[in-house]
């Protein structure tokens, strides 16, 4: 009984987070109108990452509430997106992505194989989106346009969502991408942290 309440409360508390995870960010970014030190590429392989991840758990029929927040998650990541892209000037280059993503999608289903290795390659897809993140955190040594909340609330969640695939379907695949990413989450949280202090140093001399 009390696994049970656990398991609903990482459920719905990873829901809830992840329903204004990226809102942090996206009004950062909308106040500052510019993208400086947000990486595009990180952006474009985490949407990758949650697209594949998504599709594989429902392909496989895995319990809704173990992934309902990922759809969630590849809207706020489109807004930013388009933020990204508008504050760059290339805001045209939107109808390109669209395609690329939906026929991705679309082949994602083809084969049990196809999902299969696409799931295998997940975890080395959002590992590379955060490395990408992190060398343009070390590049520019500014992390005045990246939300920490954001990666404090991405690093809860990946946390708790160790513990729900743990208890509901064991998937070893599942878990070693939730591990990754939580390692991976707090390096690039701790990583902002510490730009921003120096920047909050730098201002107080």
């Amino acid at each position: 009984m009390q696994s049970d309440t656990l398991l609903h409360v990482a459920n719905f508390s990873s829901l809830f987070v992840c329903m204004v995870l990226k809102f942090p960010q996206i009004f950062l970014l909308m106040r500052a109108k510019t993208s400086d030190g947000v990486s595009l590429n990180s952006l474009l392989l985490e949407l990758v990452g949650y697209i594949v991840f998504v599709t594989y758990q429902m392909y496989y029929d895995y319990p809704p509430p173990t992934y309902l927040e990922y759809p969630i998650l590849i809207a706020q990541d489109v807004i930013l997106l388009l933020l990204i892209l508008h504050y760059t000037g290339c805001l045209r280059q939107s109808l390109f992505y669209t395609f690329l993503f939906v026929g991705g999608w679309r082949l994602l289903t083809v084969d049990k194989f196809v999902i299969d290795t696409s799931m295998s390659l997940c975890t080395f897809i959002g590992a590379a989106s955060k490395f990408i993140q992190l060398q343009c955190l070390w590049k520019s040594k500014d992390a005045g346009q990246i939300s920490a909340l954001t990666w404090a609330l991405a690093t809860y969640t990946c946390m708790a969502r160790i513990y729900t695939a743990t208890v509901t379907t064991g998937d070893m695949l599942v878990l070693v991408r939730f591990i990754v990413m939580t390692l991976l989450n707090m390096w690039v949280l701790l990583t902002i942290i510490y730009y921003q202090r120096q920047s909050s140093h730098k201002k107080e001399d």
